[in-house]
């Protein structure tokens, strides 16, 4: 199956065939999207992440907050995952997709180790089955290194998207091979892939990986006008830090408390 890349030196803007596409098929390819110089700081911003034990604690204090409070520092305060989220391109490719009104979700960084095992089947849309899923939510995947032959891949189910069904509803398959799968793993440095939220995906490992970690930022934004579960129980401290730096201060909607509901573990582990 044809995985619709998208050009590296196309305009971000997106056309009409390609926003069809989107909405059908549920993801779009953008390879070396990023530029160079914020890569190389992002990828230096990670190994911070990682190393000096800031995203343990991002992650502890996710899963006992009465413990833990918030983080000491949340991934967006670093300068280079700051500027990445309102990342001017991203924006302009993000209004195409969302409108000119859209929240910040989340943002995830990971240095994947070499032997980290894959993810099965999974979506991250984040309103519940039985609400109103036509709000778009859609997950911005960077791939700092890009990918290659030796790395674990990115795995899409295309048009997944249109169904209703919860997010671990092919979980029981693993990262199974599936009929009208597409396989992501040939991708230069700074790429992204644009996800519906709602769209199928798996992290598969293959054999013979190479001993290089996989560095992985996953940002995610949502279309406004109906509230958002909040996915960390520190999102309030997420969104204040984010204002306070002044990112995105000519879009006020992008970091606005008011679209998102109140935290519940429950469903920032359903």
């Amino acid at each position: 199956m044809t995985t619709h890349r998208r050009p590296a030196s196309a305009s971000p803007v997106l056309d009409a065939t390609e926003l069809d596409r989107f909405h059908r098929l549920g993801y779009l390819i953008l390879p070396g999207f990023l530029p160079a110089e914020l890569v190389n700081r992002m990828r230096s911003e990670v190994d911070r992440w990682v190393d000096d034990g800031l995203r343990a604690k991002s992650i502890a204090a996710a899963k006992d907050p009465e413990t833990h409070g918030s983080p000491p520092v949340v991934e967006l305060e670093l300068p280079a995952h700051g500027e990445l989220i309102t990342h001017r391109p991203l924006m302009e490719l993000l209004e195409a997709l969302l409108g000119t009104e859209f929240v910040f979700h989340h943002l995830h960084s990971d240095r994947q180790a070499p032997d980290l095992p894959g993810k099965p089947w999974h979506h991250d849309y984040e309103q519940g089955e039985g609400s109103d899923r036509s709000p778009l939510m859609v997950h911005t995947l960077h791939y700092l290194d890009g990918l290659a032959e030796d790395t674990a891949s990115l795995v899409v189910l295309p048009g997944s998207h249109l169904e209703e069904a919860g997010k671990s509803a092919r979980a029981h398959l693993g990262t199974a091979v599936l009929p009208g799968e597409v396989v992501i793993d040939r991708l230069p440095p700074g790429s992204t892939v644009v996800l519906h939220s709602a769209l199928f995906h798996a992290r598969r490992t293959k054999e013979g990986q190479s001993a290089k970690p996989r560095y992985f930022v996953d940002s995610s934004y949502c279309q406004t006008g109906t509230r958002w579960p909040p996915v960390k129980p520190y999102w309030r401290h997420i969104l204040n830090r984010a204002r306070e730096l002044g990112l995105g201060d000519d879009r006020p909607e992008l970091f606005a408390e008011r679209h998102f509901t109140e935290f519940s573990a429950h469903g920032a582990m359903s």
